[in-house]
């Protein structure tokens, strides 16, 4: 059962000593986590996070370890943005604890809004290319998961089998996702460092640039694929040169040539695990949008095609 703000402020104040909570509003929640953010006396604001389950408590307690390595990063100048900075923690009844750090200061980013040349385009590109340039054993230190290319292309391929047997995918695009699947020379890639589960809501911005990154539980060692491909798909197409050249040119032994392509294709396949959510969790309404979005899908690559 989801905890009110006040169960999660009670948890702040265990979390951090002396801090004086004055108010308390609801936050964003995000996958299996409740969130609050706490005004203390002083005005300053921390946000506390607490799982639903002990699968989110065991992934809190490796993205835990995961922040601690990533803010010697960001204070070393490797890393260009903020991260969370874990102040405190607190033991839940049921087990696993409620995380508080203070809260990042910024606003999400408005995808819609990027504009091509040096700017936050530019900024985008090079925070992505930060990320994949840390070393793997920062995450595989934390115990998160860590993929070879080939193991990678499997995952995908039984993900598709799985959506496929649903009998909602459209037979075209079944096809052309069976071929690229196929296509053993697109997944030929490095695999580096992932956030794993960008969205615009994680990406605070600031003064024109990328000042923090958030939400680094699905941290992992997979395709560098996966953190461009939202990018590609959803920002204006005269702003996607200016993120790519931005990330080329931060990163040190880029030769992934389909890299673009198979970002795209991680695009589309997204729809296809919208619906597997949607299914396995018995959610008809998230189903409805998945099948509406494949079949825009299909008739867009249709069109393409002819």
């Amino acid at each position: 059962m989801p905890r009110s703000p006040l169960a999660l402020a009670a948890l702040t104040t265990a979390a951090v000593p002396g801090l004086d909570a004055r108010s308390v509003r609801g936050g964003d929640a995000t996958g299996d986590y409740d969130v609050a953010v706490v005004t203390a006396g002083d005005g300053t604001l921390w946000e506390v996070r607490a799982p639903r389950t002990p699968m989110a408590g065991a992934a809190l307690e490796a993205e835990m370890e995961l922040l601690e390595s990533l803010h010697l990063y960001q204070e070393a100048g490797v890393l260009p943005f903020g991260v969370p900075r874990v102040a405190g923690s607190a033991l839940l009844p049921e087990g696993g604890r409620a995380v508080v750090h203070k809260h990042i200061a910024g606003t999400p980013l408005e995808i819609e809004s990027l504009r091509p040349g040096p700017g936050l385009a530019a900024d985008l590109g090079r925070t992505l290319a930060a990320v994949h340039e840390l070393p793997a054993t920062v995450v595989e230190a934390c115990g998160l998961p860590s993929y070879t290319a080939e193991v990678y292309r499997e995952r995908r391929l039984v993900e598709l089998d799985e959506a496929a047997s649903t009998g909602r995918v459209p037979t075209p695009l079944l096809r052309r996702w069976e071929a690229a699947l196929e296509d053993v020379a697109l997944w030929r890639f490095r695999p580096v460092v992932v956030h794993g589960d960008l969205a615009a809501d994680q990406v605070l911005v600031a003064g024109g640039r990328v000042a923090a990154v958030t939400g680094w539980s699905d941290a992992r060692v997979a395709d560098p694929a996966d953190d461009l491909a939202w990018l590609l798909v959803a920002a204006p197409p005269e702003a996607v040169d200016s993120i790519m050249e931005a990330y080329q040119l931060r990163r040190t032994e880029l030769h992934d040539t389909r890299l673009v392509d198979r970002a795209l294709l991680v695009g589309e396949l997204a729809l296809a695990r919208w619906l597997l959510h949607g299914v396995r969790q018995g959610l008809p309404e998230v189903v409805a949008d998945a099948e509406a979005m494949l079949a825009d899908l299909d008739e867009a690559t249709r069109e393409d095609s002819a």
